[in-house]
């Protein structure tokens, strides 16, 4: 077998889906040149942006930082790197360690922000409290919330005019087929590129990695030469996305285009189902939440009515 874009002997990946056989040099270059035409052909950043990475320490915000590097190291963007810390015993401070060595090698600013610091109280913490809860909710549920508020909050404060994330291939056809499934229209109308919102408070958010699968984007790191930790949110196994996954690529080995099919597949009947479905919701307006003033959908926002559940919780404990 031999690469079949310089015919070096030492192919690194054999990818069924196109028939290409490549070393490392060449499929690193196919990773990066396909980021690069996307950011382009999507017009996910314009010259002068200042872009706001996601950074996890996982293989795809690494692959997404390095990526995105090449347009800062040109003079294109301003690069700089936010990463969470929400307090998972075990898991979180390995992504913190990578993620501050990453953008200490890249020359990137880095913040990083933790649940612990800013609502006094860990997910671990919250995830005890439910425990205990009639009704249990998944970490996911608080998770994700809290998370979006920071992440817009310091896109804000930075004046970042993207908010990148390394949603991948395999994410993308998860959330189509998840929603679908649930009969989430609202949710599957917002799933692509780069999110539009009539509300400027909100920083629009990029995924530049859309395109590329899962397996590609942790070869890429480590023929790269980046450390990255694989290691899955330990929350991660309770989640319906979990399921969807395992049974994408249980499907994938017998149908190794199935993931771009479904994508490209939703790409051409998403302009239908947004028509129909906004000429439905017409009359909805952004509004501000009362308590903490951040742009909300109704009169207390979700990461309020989280806040208040969480600190009567904690103070029933006390």
């Amino acid at each position: 077998m031999v690469c079949t874009q310089c015919g070096s002997k030492h192919v690194v990946i054999n990818r069924k889906y196109n028939g290409q056989k490549l070393c490392s040099s060449c499929f690193r270059k196919s990773i990066e040149k396909q980021v690069l035409k996307t950011v382009k052909k999507e017009k996910l950043v314009t010259k002068n942006d200042k872009v706001l990475v996601a950074l996890s320490g996982g293989k795809d915000s690494v692959a997404l930082l390095k990526i995105l590097n090449i347009l800062k190291e040109k003079n294109i963007i301003e690069l700089e790197a936010l990463t969470i810390d929400e307090g998972i015993a075990g898991y979180r401070q390995e992504g913190v360690r990578i993620a501050k060595e990453t953008t200490a090698k890249l020359g990137i600013k880095h913040h990083i922000v933790s649940f612990e610091d800013k609502y006094n109280f860990t997910i671990d913490k919250i995830m005890e409290l439910q425990k205990k809860s009639d009704n249990p909710q998944h970490a996911c549920t608080y998770c994700g919330v809290f998370r979006r508020q920071i992440f817009n909050q310091i896109a804000r404060d930075i004046g970042a005019t993207k908010l990148a994330t390394g949603h991948n291939l395999d994410d993308e056809v998860q959330s189509i087929v998840m929603n679908y499934l649930e009969g989430n229209i609202n949710n599957m109308v917002r799933i692509g590129y780069k999110t539009e919102s009539s509300d400027e408070r909100f920083t629009q958010k990029i995924k530049p990695l859309r395109k590329i699968p899962e397996k590609e984007i942790g070869l890429y790191v480590l023929e790269s030469g980046f450390e990255v930790h694989f290691d899955g949110c330990p929350y991660a196994h309770e989640s319906f996305r979990m399921e969807i996954g395992d049974f994408i690529r249980e499907a994938t080995l017998k149908h190794p285009t199935i993931m771009y099919s479904t994508l490209n597949g939703f790409e051409k009947i998403k302009p239908a189902i947004k028509k129909e479905y906004l000429q439905q919701q017409k009359g909805s307006a952004n509004k501000t939440c009362k308590k903490c003033g951040e742009p909300s959908s109704a009169d207390i926002c979700k990461s309020c009515k989280f806040l208040d559940e969480i600190y009567e919780q904690l103070g029933d404990e006390q």
